[in-house]
């Protein structure tokens, strides 16, 4: 370990290094889809959305002028006193297939918790439930979706090593149109629309960045109210819906992005479907690039694949059936052939009740997420 040199990132090099390591670690891998390189640089600014929630610290681990690993750390204050805990979150960690270097980013993580007063390290998790978290477990022979971040086979025994174990696992399933016809599914969404006299958003009425500030703050509720007893998730604070609003309007399709509102347009519920951008940003590694974009609108505007990236009920209308308008809205566009299948990304093992609307489809459960704890 002796040869492994840990660095904090300070300088603007060093940010570099940060952002482009798992650019070049996985160059070759086929599975791996970028997170946008701009809004990964934006981690480091001063006016990043989170910094008045959260501290913060990245690692570098170098080989001589080599960088061969990386990880973040976050204190998430809300959380931690939300759930009266002391926890440090762990996430963007990437490393080359040695035990040494795991072991050396870990260590200094670990170090830099129990200078904060902490007593346990959690991950991968992001600052929210809306970055991208959790382990690859299985699933390596899959694409990874834009939301979610795909990792080597190699890297569950990495952490598993340092002494990490399993807290709660995520399953990820791909979905498909039901190989038999059932009309069942079109009359409870219809009844359901009726009974609780809602109605179902046009989003043609309106321009995107229209629709997007029409409903944006009822959706924003419906994520809190239904989120906020899920594994790691926190309330929004309005810097963050801001940020996450701007990072997600320009891939944004409103047209899989289903809004259900009672008579006093109220959001009631929500289904965010963004199209599947993976594929249209392999290539320049996250960047903008002219061809980059060129590639990201056509995927924008006429997906194969849409990814459910949140699905939300207001609780007094959990038992009402409104599910099924999401669901019916979905085999619609699969059995007409607009789109070749949906990537449900993760859902909680322990989240039975959402895990089972998928009998209504052809699925196929292809992947795994782990967070991993452990005590300090």
């Amino acid at each position: 370990m002796n040869d492994i040199k840990i660095v904090e990132v300070k300088s603007c090099k060093d940010r570099h290094d940060f952002v482009n390591f798992p650019l070049k670690l996985y160059k070759t891998c086929e599975y791996f889809v970028p997170p946008l390189y701009g809004d990964e640089m934006a981690l480091f600014k001063k006016k990043n959305a989170y910094s008045s929630t959260c501290e913060s610290v990245f690692f570098l681990a170098k080989k001589g002028k080599e960088v061969v690993g990386r990880i973040q750390g976050i204190l998430q204050h809300q959380s931690n006193e939300i759930r009266n805990e002391k926890r440090v979150r762990f996430t963007r960690f990437d490393s080359i297939n040695e035990q040494a270097v795991a072991d050396a980013l870990f260590a200094a993580l670990e170090n830099w918790a129990r200078e904060k007063g902490m007593d346990t390290l959690c991950g991968p998790l992001g600052y929210n439930d809306l970055e991208r978290e959790g382990l690859l477990i299985e699933g390596f022979d899959e694409m990874s979706t834009f939301e979610e971040q795909y990792s080597y086979s190699y890297y569950p025994q990495l952490i598993e090593n340092c002494g990490y174990q399993k807290e709660i696992d995520w399953l990820e399933s791909q979905i498909k149109a039901p190989k038999e016809k059932n009309d069942m599914l079109k009359r409870v969404s219809e009844r359901a629309l009726e009974i609780n006299k809602l109605h179902v958003v046009d989003p043609s009425k309106y321009t995107k960045r229209q629709y997007i500030e029409t409903y944006k703050e009822g959706v924003f509720e419906c994520i809190d109210r239904c989120y906020s007893h899920l594994y790691g998730t926190v309330p929004m604070t309005e810097e963050s819906k801001k940020q996450i609003v701007d990072q997600f309007v320009m891939i944004l399709n409103p047209k899989y992005l289903i809004i259900i509102c009672d008579e006093n347009d109220r959001v009631v519920s929500f289904a965010l479907c963004l199209p599947s951008i993976g594929g249209a940003l392999q290539k320049s590694g996250g960047r903008l690039t002219i061809p980059a974009l060129i590639r990201l609108f056509k995927a924008i505007k006429n997906p194969r694949v849409v990814d459910l990236a949140l699905i939300g009920v207001l609780p007094e209308y959990q038992s009402s059936g409104i599910n099924a308008v999401m669901l019916q809205g979905m085999v619609e566009k699969l059995e007409s052939g607009e789109v070749d299948y949906f990537e449900t990304n993760l859902n909680l093992e322990t989240n039975k009740q959402v895990m089972a609307q998928w009998k209504y489809f052809d699925a196929r459960q292809h992947k795994r997420r782990r967070a991993y704890k452990k005590g300090l």
